[in-house]
């Protein structure tokens, strides 16, 4: 039996790629570390500002990674070992995580700051210049 999915529609040309992409996260089901996103008000002149907002206390800047890979946003973290410590409790997990955000067509990273063991990543999509383009017919007789 074949299965069906919205983009076996054959009006949705292309979208092979985004289809495996939403099964794939879908899959990562790992919910570390927490993060927010957030619309910003649109300034006049600018299109979308979207922030997103990941709880990554006790990462440095150092053990950070932000990173644009083809239409994805991917934020890496991995701590670098302590050395010779010794825990009667430890309660803080040291892991290592890697989070990805797909982006729309367009989308950009505005800049990337850590504060108060928030990073925080602004996005922005530009207003698209509407295109229309005149496609010629040729005549076969």
């Amino acid at each position: 039996m074949t299965r069906m999915t919205p983009f076996s529609n054959p009006l949705l040309l292309g979208f092979d790629s985004m289809e495996k992409t939403l099964e794939r996260i879908a899959k990562s089901g790992d919910g570390y570390p927490p993060y927010n996103i957030e619309r910003i008000r649109a300034e006049e002149g600018r299109g979308e500002t979207l922030r997103i907002t990941l709880a990554v206390a006790g990462f440095s800047c150092e053990d950070l990674d932000v990173t644009t890979e083809e239409n994805q946003l991917v934020i890496r973290g991995r701590q670098g070992e302590e050395g010779e410590r010794e825990y009667l409790h430890r309660g803080i997990a040291a892991r290592q995580f890697q989070r990805i955000f797909v982006l729309a067509e367009g989308m950009r990273v505005i800049c990337a700051d850590l504060k108060n063991g928030l990073l925080s990543i602004d996005l922005d999509r530009p207003e698209p210049e509407r295109l229309v383009q005149k496609i010629n017919i040729s005549v076969k007789d």
